[in-house]
Formats: C-alpha cells, structure tokens, sequence
C-alpha cells in the first residue's frame, strides 16, 4: 500500500534543569556551590533513505518523541543529554507544517533535518559563582522542547510523467519502455498508485519515467484518484500527455480537460514542457482522429501504437532529449539559496516582539509571548534570587514600562504562565 501523506506530531526532550547544591562535606563545611548543568534534550531528525518508499510505518504511529535531558546534581554531576529520534522516510519527503509553511525538502539519500530541536539543560548554580556572587543561590530549569504538527508528502522523483485520461494506455506504454509490469485492464481506474520505471534507450542513456493513475475532469477537487496523486507530478521536468485515439471519447476534448486540471491543482503544473502522445493508433480511424486533433490545437502530437510498437523508440528519445535541456522546477520559492531547508532569519527573529500584554477582566494583566514564555521556563522560581532575576528580565524588555502606560495600578495582579505577583509603580 502506498502511503504518501501523513501528518504526525513530533516532539523534542526537554533539557534538564540545573543542580542548587552547596558541598558539605566533613572537611569542607563551606565549600561553596556545586551543583551541575542539567543534560540536552535529544532532538528529532528526519533522514532520507532509499531503502524506505512508504509513509506506511507512520500511519499509525503518530508521534516522534525524543528523550527529555537529566537533571544535573550536586558534586558538578553533570545530566545525561537526552537521546535523539531519528526517524527514516523514502526519498522525495517534503516536509511542511499543517499550515502549509515549507520546512525541508528530503530529496536526495541521506538528506538529514532538524524537524523539532531538543532544548538545552539549565546551568547548575556553579555556573553562576562569581567574584561578586560568590554563593550564588540560583539555577536555571532546562529549555522547554518544541512540539508542532508537521505534514509528511512524498513527492516522487520521476524525470518525466504520464498523464491523461483512464484507459488511454499510460501504463501500457510504461510496460513496453521500462519492463514495469504493470497491471494493465480494459476497464478504469486499473492503475490505482503512481509507478515508476527506468527508460533506457539505444544508446544507453537512461531517465525515470513514472505512470499518473488517469486523471479526469474535477481531479483537482478530489474527485477520482487524481488530487491523491497529482503532487507525484510537481518533480517531473517533462510531461507526456497521452491522448487515446481509439474513437470512444474526444481527444480534443480530454486534451483541454487535462490541462485544465493542472493549471488548477495550483502548482504551476502547466508550465512544465509537454509531447503530446495519440495513442492506439492502429485503431480503425486514428489516423483521421489525429490529422484533426493535431489541426485544432495547433501541435503535431507522437502517433504510437502499443500494439506494433509503432513511434514509441522516436518518443523516448524525443523525452530523453527534452529531460536533459529542461532544468528542474523547484517545489517552492527560494530553494536555489537555502538548499532544500527552511532559512530563518536572525534579524526577522529578533524584530518579533519580546511579550504580549493583555488585560481580560479588571485588576488582572497577563504576559504571553513566545519569546518571554520560553524564557520564564528556564526561571527557578523556587528561590528568592530566581524571583528576582525574573522581575529583572520582565523589567528589561518593556514590561513595566508597558504596564504604567496602559494604566495598570497597584495592587493589580500580573500573571506570567502560572506565576502571579503585584503590580508597584
């Protein structure tokens, strides 16, 4: 079965939080702070492989969870970091978040990507001794994981792609070209999965040529197997569009239909170079068929006939020939400079803004933000120097300033996460 999209959720460790100790031992009854950094959490990977062509084994599995970083200890005991997820996934996986943001495209074979990074362990309080603070009574809590929802498309790596109606001989024509094997029926819809096969021609060159289950009119809603399939499409350098010229249906027709159908799915499958095929051509007929076909829409379409093999050697070299000068379409904006992984922008990161300040009922005002959120995390709010350096922190980014200037008075109640305390001017 081939499962080419699925939707999981990952998430990374958290990193463990940092030792408060102070050594006291029999020799030592002041021997100062000790205690250790808390370890990494592991992170989640997502890594190409050849050997794997199916999103199958996610199918039910719906989560990719690293392990949480341990807590530093007394004695500088460091914590153990926590161990990576790595997840393998067949070639051509494109990674996105639910609302379509791209982060990687995984499409050679041991592409790797940070999908969910773990986050880092909390100093222990040894970390915070200095010649002004020589018993530092503070330690940070580890760096909270990420957690997201992300989309899992494979998108196949085919240099040129059949299209066209059901029963127009796509998949017979992969068949005669590639020794595919391919089930092939008198009836619709035989073709129920895309499938690919290497063409080699004469002179021994060789290009991947993969067979579109029939798209029809509507494929774009989902109406069909087309939208199940079409994004099979979107690596294809060349398109061949078979046209069937048996008599049953309007080639001409089908022919506007199709292209229709891709210039709607969205992906600028249009713009992808096409040979149109009529095929059967040993039917009784064809030839008038196609001298018309070819009159209306202004193309001299290849005439083969799977029957006899008749064109279809000229065909391949024509596709061959057409693969090798038509460079490749990428899947997205901008992947000429990030190389297939999402680029974040520090300076774009740092104009976000640093909290949020809402006031839903009298006497109450909340901090929010993903910025103070993560680090109010890290915060020990278990001592009196944790507190403080917490106020310090809300202080420095605007957050009394922003509370006088919106009319906030004393007494009022601020909350950040699950931590409250008292406005003063």
């Amino acid at each position: 079965m081939l499962i080419d999209r699925v939707v999981i959720e990952v998430r990374s460790g958290n990193g463990g939080n940092g030792a408060l100790s102070f050594l006291q031992e029999k020799n030592m009854p002041k021997g100062g702070p000790d205690g250790g950094n808390g370890g990494k959490g592991g992170s989640v990977f997502l890594v190409a492989k050849k050997n794997v062509n199916t999103l199958l084994s996610y199918r039910h599995s719906k989560a990719l969870i690293a392990e949480d970083g341990e807590k530093g200890d007394k004695k500088l005991r460091y914590g153990h970091n926590g161990a990576d997820c790595i997840a393998e996934v067949p070639v051509g996986t494109v990674v996105t978040l639910e609302d379509g943001t791209f982060l990687a495209d995984l499409k050679n074979e041991g592409d790797r990507f940070e999908v969910a990074k773990g986050g880092r362990g909390g100093r222990g309080n040894a970390a915070f001794k200095s010649s002004r603070n020589r018993i530092p009574r503070i330690a940070e809590n580890g760096a909270p994981g990420e957690k997201k929802r992300v989309v899992l498309e494979l998108k196949m790596l085919a240099d040129a792609g059949l299209i066209g109606f059901p029963s127009v001989g796509k998949s017979t024509l992969l068949n005669i070209v590639s020794k595919a094997n391919v089930p092939t029926a008198d009836y619709p819809f035989t073709t129920l999965i895309p499938n690919l096969g290497v063409v080699t021609l004469p002179d021994r060159n060789q290009f991947i040529l993969a067979d579109m289950p029939g798209l029809i009119k509507g494929a774009h809603e989902g109406k069909g197997l087309g939208i199940q399939f079409l994004r099979h499409i979107e690596r294809c350098r060349v398109l061949i569009h078979v046209v069937s010229m048996d008599g049953e249906r309007d080639p001409y027709t089908d022919y506007l239909t199709i292209n229709e159908e891709l210039k709607d799915y969205g992906a600028g499958l249009e713009e992808r170079p096409q040979i149109v095929v009529a095929s059967k051509m040993d039917c009784e007929g064809a030839e008038e068929r196609k001298a018309e076909f070819d009159k209306k829409t202004g193309i001299v379409s290849y005439g083969i006939s799977a029957l006899t093999d008749d064109g279809v050697e000229i065909l391949m070299k024509k596709a061959y020939e057409l693969v090798t000068k038509t460079p490749e379409f990428k899947l997205w904006k901008g992947e000429e400079e990030t190389g297939g992984m999402k680029v974040y922008d520090a300076h774009v990161e740092a104009a976000k803004a640093p909290f949020i300040l809402s006031h839903p009922k009298d006497f109450l005002w909340i901090i929010s933000g993903e910025k103070v959120m993560n680090h109010f995390a890290m915060i020990n709010l278990t001592t009196d120097e944790g507190v403080a350096k917490l106020i310090s922190y809300l202080n420095r980014i605007g957050v009394d300033e922003e509370l006088r200037k919106r009319g906030a008075k004393n007494g009022d109640n601020v909350m950040i996460g699950d931590f409250q305390f008292e406005y003063n001017d």
